[in-house]
């Protein structure tokens, strides 16, 4: 069965940095459109960054140049560098997959929490 699990989530305080990882199983990997989401208190779920397997990406604008995604396919993994955090973007995180047949796959998600 498919399994993503997040990791690296925290506290900081603005202006720090976090990276947030997530491990998959299940799949073939590198088949897969990966990418990370977060729902903030009060709001929908939205994109963060998403990578092809050919490393093509694509950011919220709300994250561009702070935020970085990279994957690993011999590793089944995928990561995201957040730095420059802003209270904002306090949200639980999510680790997604998505299938070449648009098929979604999620991570149970882990907080990230931004405040002074």
């Amino acid at each position: 069965q498919v399994q993503l699990v997040e990791s690296g989530g925290g506290s900081v305080q603005p202006g720090g940095s976090l990276r947030l990882s997530c491990a998959a199983s299940g799949i073939i990997f590198s088949f897969n459109v990966m990418g990370w989401y977060r729902q903030g208190p009060g709001k929908e779920r939205e994109l963060v960054a998403t990578m092809t397997n050919d490393g093509s990406t694509n950011y919220a604008d709300s994250v561009k140049g702070r935020f970085t995604i990279s994957r690993d396919n011999a590793k089944n993994s995928v990561h995201l560098q957040m730095s420059s955090l802003k209270p904002e973007d306090t949200a639980v995180y999510y680790c997604n997959c998505n299938r070449p047949d648009g098929v979604n796959y999620w991570g149970k998600g882990t907080l990230v929490t931004v405040s002074s």
